[in-house]
Parts: C-alpha cells; sequence; structure tokens
C-alpha cells in the first residue's frame, strides 16, 4: 500500500519547507566546534533580559494550559498601536497567520497572488488548502505591484500575499506605494502584509500601516517576536487587522497555539524599547560592514532593508559548502529562483568578520 495515494493531488505536490542548518547537525556532519550561523536572520544580540526572565517565570506554571485567549499581550500589543483587542490576532510565530489566512479565505479553485523571490511560506500556504498560486515575476528583485493587482483583479484571486522588507532579497516598497497600490485594489482581495522585518527599516523608511486599517478593511497587517525581538525559539507572532477577518482566522487556529511562556516574554520584549533600538543599531553597523566588505571582494548584492544581504556569487552550492567547512553557515536560496545568490544573516563584528574571511580565502581558492 503507498499511503501517499491516499492524500490530495495537492499535498503529495508540496515540498517541505527546509529551515536554515543549525549548528548542531554541523557539528555532527562535519566534527567542528566554532561554528557562525549566518543563515535564519536571528537576532546576534540573543534576547531581551526581561523577556528571558518573564519566559523563566511563566515555567513555574508549565502544568497548566496557556491563556488561549492570550489577553494580556493582546491588550499590550493593542495599546502599543491604538486598535482593539478584538483586532489582534496571536500565532505559533507569524507563519502561523500566514497559514490560517490561507485556510480561513481559500479552497480548492481559489486563487492567492504573491512575488517570484518571495517568502516560500506563501506558496506553500496556498497550494495546502487545495487553492491555486499566481506567482508574479519580480521587479528589481522585489514586489512588481501594478502587474500584481492585475493579476489579482483579472485572475479573480482572493487573497495578495506581500513581504516588506522581502524576504530573501531585502527589496523595500515605500509606504505611499504601498498605500497607492491599497487604494486602487478592490476591497474584496484581502492582503497580508508582511512586516517580519518592519523594525529594522531605517528611520526615513517607515511608515504606519497600522494606521491604514481604518481605511482598508481587507488588509492584514503581520509581525513577529522572532527576529528584532529575539524569540525565535518561542514561536510567537501576531496580526493587525478587521475585527471580522480576524474572528476567521481565530476560528481555524489550533487551541492554545502560543504557549505560556512566549506569550510573557513577547510582552516583555515589547516593553523593552532599548533592547529593540539596540538590535536596530547593530544591524545598521553590521550592514555596513558586510556591504563594504562585499563590495572589496568585488561581489554584487541586493542592497537590503532588512537583517541580512543576498550577494550574487559564481558556484553558490560549491561556496555553500566550503563555507560550512570553514565553520559559516549561510543560506543557499537556488528554491527561491536564485541559484547564483546566497543569503547571509547580519551577525556581531566578529561573527561578520569570520564570514568575510571566509569568503575571501574561497574566492582565493578558486583564483
Amino acid at each position: 500500500m503507498n499511503y501517499s495515494e491516499l492524500a490530495p493531488d495537492y499535498i503529495r505536490a508540496i515540498a517541505p519547507y527546509q529551515p536554515g542548518k543549525p549548528i548542531s547537525e554541523l557539528e555532527r556532519e562535519l566534527g567542528i566546534t566554532d561554528i557562525v550561523k549566518l543563515a535564519s536572520n536571528e537576532n546576534p544580540l540573543g534576547a531581551s533580559p526581561r523577556a528571558i526572565a518573564a519566559a523563566h517565570d511563566a515555567l513555574n506554571e508549565i502544568s497548566l494550559y496557556p491563556d488561549g485567549n492570550g489577553y494580556a499581550l493582546k491588550a499590550a500589543l493593542a495599546g502599543r498601536y491604538g486598535v482593539s483587542i478584538e483586532q489582534v490576532f496571536l500565532g505559533n510565530g507569524s507563519n502561523d497567520l500566514l497559514e490560517l489566512a490561507a485556510r480561513a479565505f481559500l479552497t480548492v479553485g481559489d486563487k492567492a497572488v504573491y512575488s517570484d523571490h518571495a517568502f516560500a511560506v506563501y506558496p506553500l500556504a496556498t497550494q495546502a488548502v487545495g487553492a491555486t498560486g499566481i506567482s508574479v515575476a519580480a521587479k528589481n528583485y522585489g514586489h512588481d505591484l501594478d502587474a500584481m493587482r492585475q493579476a489579482a483583479v483579472e485572475q479573480g484571486a482572493k487573497l495578495i500575499y506581500i513581504a516588506n522588507p522581502n524576504n530573501p532579497t531585502g527589496t523595500f516598497l515605500s509606504g505611499d506605494a504601498l498605500h497607492g497600490f491599497l487604494s486602487a485594489l478592490p476591497d474584496n482581495i484581502l492582503v497580508v502584509l508582511d512586516e517580519a522585518y518592519n523594525e529594522y527599516l531605517p528611520e526615513d523608511c517607515r511608515y504606519d500601516s497600522v494606521n491604514w486599517l481604518a481605511e482598508f478593511r481587507n488588509l492584514i497587517v503581520s509581525r513577529t517576536f522572532s527576529k528584532a525581538y529575539g524569540l525565535a525559539s518561542l514561536r510567537v507572532g501576531y496580526a493587525l487587522g478587521d475585527a471580522q477577518v480576524m474572528d476567521m482566522i481565530n476560528r481555524v487556529r489550533q487551541p492554545f497555539n502560543v504557549n505560556s511562556m512566549a506569550q510573557a516574554a513577547a510582552k516583555a520584549a515589547l516593553e523593552d524599547v532599548e533592547f529593540v533600538r539596540e538590535t536596530f543599531e547593530l544591524n545598521l553597523r553590521g550592514m555596513v560592514q558586510l556591504t563594504e566588505g562585499l563590495s572589496a571582494l568585488g561581489l554584487a548584492y541586493i542592497p537590503s532593508y532588512g537583517n541580512f544581504i543576498g550577494f550574487k556569487i559564481g558556484d553558490a552550492a560549491g561556496v555553500y559548502r566550503r563555507l560550512l567547512e570553514l565553520g559559516v553557515i549561510v543560506r543557499p536560496i537556488a528554491a527561491y529562483g536564485m541559484p547564483d545568490y546566497l543569503r547571509v544573516s547580519i551577525g556581531l563584528e566578529s561573527q561578520n568578520r569570520k564570514f568575510l574571511s571566509a569568503l575571501k580565502r574561497i574566492l582565493g581558492e578558486k583564483a
């Protein structure tokens, strides 16, 4: 009996998401230590001490189910952004929201639109519910909003995913461009604006998407505590949107989808504004260090507004393997239609230096 045949065709066709290689796996494979992981856009500063303390305190109640409604964290988010609690959704990471939006609003025969070179979860979430994904050609490695709107309207799509900044390319859409896009879009098409890297935007690029919720009831703003807040392991994200939209998404989530430690840590992290500022400033310095280093090596890169950089290199697969041998983990992005590129996360100064040194050695070996 081939049990895979019991699954629908659209499930059998899914290629599972491949995360960045963990340090422990590389240690087992190559027997090396002192490894630098710059593959998964994690915060090199770790997490806020206040968040760690709150998570530790929550351990005392791990025998109890978490607050299934996440009231304290929702209230904190509602207060921060000036929305009602009914407009806040909590997810097991922002991935949870991206998938649940598809589950709540798409079914077999429906369509969702996203960009080439955009986050792999968008097509996965679409395909997992039997809907059809429409991938629109990128413009300069980023979203072509006009083409995406045209595709959605002409092909009758229900949902559009937009990442800003985009992962894995780091490209950025201005607030004016996004607002114009939403203004021109029919209100029966939902838009998930994935702002996982929002906290890394330079001051002069920032815009208030939350303030648009009153104007665009079809807008869902998705954010995460995994990146700038440093809580990747706890898996907690959130979405802000119209109360009716949030209600539909809430109906398809798993009960207790955000654990007690995650809720407590996220609330404390949200309050630690100084830690996020330090993260932002470290990222600015690291961005300069890596872009100058890549330029000095004669390598082209995509200007990034996140905490990572995509750079072009001839034998990307070979360079990736050689970097592993030298104790540096980066991210190959051939699966995103970019076989000549690697993505490197911005780390501490010493980690960035180790990466650049390893890369220079590899290029010297190829000379």
